[in-house]
């Protein structure tokens, strides 16, 4: 069993930056592919950004590319989001994920968090 800790979400300002955090318990985060994923109200679960265990791969959604970047610490079982740039229509609740495979589809991870919220102001 793993269990996901976000942290660092908030109210900014557009043009913003903030840094989401994900602890993870358990043994096994250092061979997990990790993810981050948001969602509005109203709308579905989107793919915000991916990394792979050993960060050789690394994806993320076309609408974030350029302002947010995903990294992991294995030493620490964390990994990060930093989103810089932020625009209103970034505002969601953000949850990360981890899965055996980086891979953009929600259904490809066995575990999650629950959730912090994001809130860009305009």
């Amino acid at each position: 069993q793993v269990q996901l800790v976000e942290s660092g979400g908030g109210l900014v300002q557009a043009g913003g930056s903030l840094r989401l955090s994900c602890v993870a318990s358990g043994r096994t985060f250092s061979h997990s592919a990790m993810g981050w994923f948001r969602q509005a109200p109203g709308k579905e679960r989107e793919f915000v950004a991916g990394i792979s265990s050993l960060r050789a791969t690394i994806y993320y959604a076309d609408s974030v590319k350029g302002r947010f970047t995903i990294s992991r610490d294995n030493a620490k079982n964390t990994v990060y989001l930093q989103m810089n740039s932020l625009k209103p229509e970034d505002t969601a609740v953000y949850y990360c994920a981890a899965g055996q495979v980086v891979t953009s589809r929600p259904e490809g991870y066995n575990y999650w968090g629950q959730g912090t919220q994001v809130t860009v102001s305009s």
